[in-house]
């Protein structure tokens, strides 16, 4: 019900501004009768606001809106000539417009169809209700015209002047720009902060935080009600991917239509705005590697019509995406194999490598299965940017294939980027955040339980070894003095053989890693803010925020320092190598 309502809304305002219009244009065309540009903004505005009341179940907006586009129609043709007899009709058939568009929301009671056939004596006599100049008023016309006329059913006046009084009417939306909802979700984050200082002076006070009840509560709920202005959802996106896989499916010369799924499913405007080329390129992606051309996919048994699925769904805190094709799916040992050339996995890990991981190789820089050379695939280039994009915002990417069944790309994204929830912990007696979204555990390990293993530390969480990093070796940046030394082992030689040591287990596409910290605080909904220069080129800090004690709190770009924990094995930055998971 609420989602027929925001559909109700919508309406009236684009109505309402349709209304306005026309009443504009019939002004400057009353000035100006033989503008053509104004009669075709006439006739086009009475088109789409029949089609829109029409797809609302709205008819009597639809019936007299479909007249005045018939009468425009007539006078753009020459058939009818606007002068002050028909004017008249037409102005008052306006004013009924606009009070039957008024009466969605007031559900009054119009009445519309004196007027309404009125003008369709007009446009059925084709104007012959002129000017008294063109001698062909009612009372002079030719036989045959009043021949029709008679035919026609009276009209009532009284009906169609009911609303010639003058009304201004307020559309109950209001169109923001962007940039000023930023603002005000500035401003709120700025509150947020300030509430947490004065909680955290409270603490201390024999009252406690419970005088700041009230506070918290209002200043939570203004937080999630700008957060949800900047809501939009997702169909507005999707609903622009119909051009982009006509124009690839006419590039490869392939039959491929688009199916679309979830489009009511809400996300941050901003995070649909960061996605919208990395969805190009994966329907691109899918349209030139996966869908078979019509005669293979005919000789496979399948329909000759590939079909792309762009479905999306709500989870909490998060919006999943799948991109969707059903065509020949990933050649897991043709990825294995390129791989493999380019040096980006050894023969070791080929062999032990899982299919999910193996997936996620074709957006690695450079990487390409394609045997020639298109206008859409073989370069490749494309994936690994869109991967970037996708770490940038900290989502996720999953890759599920099934060979000769199709291929489906699952991105799950933050809901919104501008509140996340962390959790708080202490080291080197700094106090840094790990956002919720790649957080799987938190657990404690004794030292004799982490093992030495090529260079890297392992433990078993679930029946399963992880590899296990000391943050502090992590942000050493003086990488040269430990060139043949193992870099990610520095800090376990140097602790108590009996020390019990806070692990944060992280999971990022595929790859699990347990970070020893010094010491866990606790879980927060913070606001981040981006890092300004000079220091915004630090990628292992993804945003800072303030703590209510004042100091300044780090949140952690967890893709990039995974990406870089895994890259020293490749790179062969330790001379011992790192087998990590």
């Amino acid at each position: 019900m609420k989602k027929d309502q925001e559909y109700k809304e919508i309406f009236l305002a684009e109505s309402l501004e349709n209304f306005e219009e026309i009443n504009r244009l019939l002004t400057v065309l009353e000035k100006q009768p033989s503008e053509k540009n104004t009669l075709h903004a006439l006739f086009r505005i009475t088109h789409t606001l029949k089609g829109n009341a029409a797809g609302m179940g709205f008819t009597a907006i639809a019936e007299l809106a479909h007249v005045l586009e018939d009468l425009f129609g007539e006078v753009r043709d020459g058939n009818i000539v606007m002068d002050r007899q028909v004017f008249e009709p037409v102005f008052r058939g306006v004013d009924v417009l606009g009070a039957l568009i008024n009466a969605v929301r007031d559900n009054a009671d119009v009445k519309y169809k004196g007027i309404k056939t009125k003008l369709e004596v007009i446009i059925r006599t084709k104007g012959v209700v002129k000017s008294e100049e063109g001698r062909a008023a009612v009372g002079e016309a030719a036989p045959e015209v009043m021949a029709d006329t008679e035919a026609t059913p009276a009209v009532d006046e009284r009906e169609a002047d009911e609303t010639e009084e003058t009304r201004i009417a307020f559309s109950d939306l209001v169109q923001v720009p962007v940039r000023k909802l930023d603002n005000l979700l500035n401003l709120v984050g700025e509150l947020i902060i300030e509430k947490d200082r004065i909680l955290a002076q409270a603490a201390s006070h024999p009252r406690g935080t419970n005088e700041y009840a009230r506070l918290s509560r209002i200043s939570a709920d203004l937080q999630y009600s700008v957060m949800d202005v900047r809501m939009v959802q997702v169909g507005f996106l999707f609903n622009k991917f119909h051009r982009v896989v006509r124009d690839a499916a006419v590039v490869e010369n392939k039959n491929v239509t688009l199916k679309l799924e979830g489009t009511d499913t809400e996300i941050d405007r901003n995070v649909l705005q960061v996605i919208s080329d990395s969805l190009i390129h994966l329907i691109r992606n899918a349209i030139g590697h996966g869908v078979e051309s019509a005669e293979e996919r005919k000789r496979l048994g399948k329909p000759s019509a590939g079909v792309i699925t762009l479905r999306a769904m709500g989870e909490t805190d998060s919006v999943v995406i799948e991109i969707t094709d059903d065509g020949k799916g990933l050649d897991y040992e043709k990825i294995k194999c390129k791989a493999l050339s380019k040096g980006l996995i050894t023969q070791d890990e080929a062999d032990r490598m899982p299919v999910d991981e193996l997936g996620l190789l074709i957006f690695e820089p450079g990487f390409s299965t394609a045997d020639q050379v298109t206008a859409i695939s073989g370069r490749g280039v494309g994936m690994d940017v869109v991967k970037k994009t996708l770490d940038s915002i900290g989502a996720m990417i999953k890759v599920d294939s099934r060979p000769g069944a199709g291929t489906t790309v699952r991105l799950t994204l933050p809901a919104s980027m501008a509140v996340k929830s962390c959790l708080l912990f202490e080291m080197q007696k700094d106090v840094y955040a790990i956002p919720l979204s790649f957080t799987e555990a938190v657990i404690s390990v004794y030292k004799a339980n982490i093992h030495k293993a090529a260079g890297g530390l392992i433990a078993n969480h679930l029946g399963k070894n992880i590899a296990v990093v000391f943050l502090k070796d992590v942000f050493d940046q003086d990488l040269e003095k430990h060139i043949g030394t193992n870099l990610l082992q520095k800090t376990f030689d140097e602790i108590h053989p009996e020390a019990k040591l806070e692990i944060v287990v992280v999971t990022f596409n595929n790859r699990t890693v347990g970070f020893v910290v010094d010491k866990l605080l606790q879980q927060k909904e913070i606001v981040e803010k981006p890092l300004m220069k000079p220091v915004d080129r630090v990628k292992f800090i993804g945003g800072v925020t303030i703590l209510g004690s004042g100091n300044v709190c780090l949140v952690l770009n967890i893709p990039f320092i995974l990406q870089f924990i895994f890259g020293l094995y490749v790179q062969g930055r330790s001379a011992k190598g790192i087998t990590l998971n």
